[in-house]
């Protein structure tokens, strides 16, 4: 009996499902359900950015609800780019609310009965390693070579490379340190959620939406937040003494 439990709890948790597959230069690629959500966030997001744009290019001069919480939201994300980067906030403004906006809508996604992108870590590699090259761009564009190598090799002199290759693989670090704390916190959740719906049933009725505050609300909310404020301090750190 605790056998079938276990199994039962096991279908339950694992959700990304192989929906059809095809064929890319001989090799066989699978659209999971991991990709539909995406594609529905994604949907989504595109929706609501088409509905705010008409909305504000038709702006009142006593605004209505919608447009005080359009407000508030770009009101907000401006505030928390333009404090964490300063003066390089309006380059990466737009960057930093879109993966904002994507990611939070990703970890809520979950309260509506979707398997959220965010717990699989392809999803989250994919926003780390964008954000890695971001980081390495405005490095090289803002640095000179001298200055790139003397911060590799610090805190020893230039001409002594001993720590060179740790600090690299300190860089190498960045993102999958960032993919994998997004991508472990939101899994967690999920696979919680998905142990006590298996394991209850029917009986998982009301109560279970405390949890869902939890891991779907509070914790999607914090996890959005330190993503992208890593993101915003490794990218403002890149530029140097031009900050």
């Amino acid at each position: 009996m605790t056998e079938g439990i276990l199994l039962a709890s096991s279908d339950t948790v694992d959700m990304i499902k192989g929906l059809f597959s095809y064929k890319v230069f001989g090799q066989e690629v699978w659209i999971t359900t991991s990709h539909v959500c995406i594609a529905i966030v994604w949907l989504s997001l595109v929706l609501f950015s088409i509905i705010a744009n008409r909305k504000l290019k038709n702006a009142t001069e006593v605004p209505d609800t919608f447009q005080n919480i359009l407000e508030l939201i770009v009101g907000l994300l401006d505030g928390i780019v333009e404090g964490s980067m300063g003066k390089h906030a309006p380059v990466f403004a737009n960057w930093i609310c879109t993966i904002f906006c994507f990611i939070l809508v990703s970890n809520l996604s979950g309260l509506v009965g979707l398997r959220p992108p965010t717990a699989d870590y392809g999803t989250t590699l994919a926003l780390a390693l964008i954000t890695f090259v971001c980081i390495h761009v405005v490095k090289v564009r803002h640095q000179s070579a001298k200055d790139i190598w003397i911060d590799k090799c610090s805190p020893l002199p230039p001409w002594l490379p001993i720590w060179l290759p740790i600090n690299v693989i300190s860089d190498i670090a960045v993102p999958i340190s960032m993919s994998l704390r997004l991508f472990a916190n939101v899994l967690s959740g999920t696979i919680i959620m998905g142990l006590v719906y298996g394991l209850l049933g029917k009986f998982a009725l009301v109560w279970p939406a405390a949890l869902h505050v939890y891991f779907d609300i509070f914790s999607g909310a914090i996890q959005t937040y330190v993503f992208c404020m890593l993101t915003m301090t490794y990218i403002t750190q890149s530029y140097g003494d031009s900050n």
